[in-house]
């Protein structure tokens, strides 16, 4: 009887033993999986706006060296053939638009979380020559002199710098006058170009886009009162599928550290 106990004994604590180990080799596992789900790399497609193009690489190469299990992949072009390629089901994550109309239109298609959009910059509308250009510019009206013969803008229907452009120029009664000397172009960089090969004498351009050439200098601050206010929304897409990693970069676009970089762009901060 006494052996039958101690037998019996012996195999009680094997079997805890057995039993220890493989709720250790269970939990070591988990933890291992767990480690690696957190240490998987998760890629962002962020549609923006492509005069935000020298602020927002800056911003990536901070953002990444902080979140390395994130990669940020931006597609700059004008806003509203952003706003259509998201309508058409882009694979977009986050959505930055130059414009109010281009982001509102898809929260009003509930393309956009309804709660997941603000407005994250300003900016200002400038007339660009080239940097050796000669001509005596010091209002829109100037542009009519023959001394201008080719003026760069975006097009309306899809850049909205050139939408501004074209506000500023119907009130000053000019956009009809001056249809045979204005160059459409793509996008705001495009217009920049256009000015800073000489193919453009003039050219329309967001301060921020002016501030990274030295081939160009700002000959004219467009009158503000003249153009619908420029703001710089943004806005997640709903169907994100990487909707923790998204917010968090949402946020951090709205912290003192990423304001910083735009400001030191030219940007400003709504107050």
């Amino acid at each position: 009887m006494t052996k039958f106990i101690k037998n019996s004994c012996i195999l009680c604590l094997i079997l805890m033993i057995s039993l220890m180990a493989t709720a250790c080799g269970s939990s070591k596992d988990t933890n291992t999986q767990t480690s690696e789900a957190s240490a998987q790399k998760v890629d962002l497609t962020i549609s923006a706006a492509a005069s935000l193009t020298n602020a927002l690489q800056d911003i990536q190469k901070e953002y990444e060296s902080t979140y390395p299990n994130v990669k940020l992949n931006f597609n700059f072009a004008a806003s509203g053939a952003l706003q259509q390629q998201i309508e058409q089901g882009a694979p977009v994550d986050l959505f930055i638009s130059a414009a109010t109309k281009n982001l509102q239109a898809l929260v009003d298609k509930q393309i956009i979380q309804e709660d997941k959009h603000t407005n994250l910059l300003t900016n200002e509308l400038v007339v660009v020559v080239p940097l050796d250009e000669k001509a005596s510019i010091t209002n829109l009206k100037d542009l009519s002199h023959e001394d201008v013969a080719k003026i760069a803008v975006g097009i309306p229907e899809s850049v909205p710098a050139g939408n501004y452009a074209k506000e500023a120029l119907t009130k000053a009664n000019l956009w009809d006058t001056l249809q045979p000397k204005i160059v459409q172009a793509k996008d705001v960089r495009q217009v920049l170009q256009y000015v800073e090969t000489g193919n453009a004498d003039a050219g329309f351009v967001y301060k921020t886009d002016a501030l990274t050439s030295d081939k160009v200098k700002v000959i004219l601050t467009v009158d503000p009162t003249t153009y619908t206010t420029i703001k710089y929304p943004m806005g997640i897409i709903s169907t994100t599928k990487h909707l923790e990693e998204t917010e968090a970069f949402y946020a951090f676009l709205q912290s003192e550290v990423a304001l910083n970089i735009f400001i030191k762009y030219g940007f400003s901060v709504p107050k």
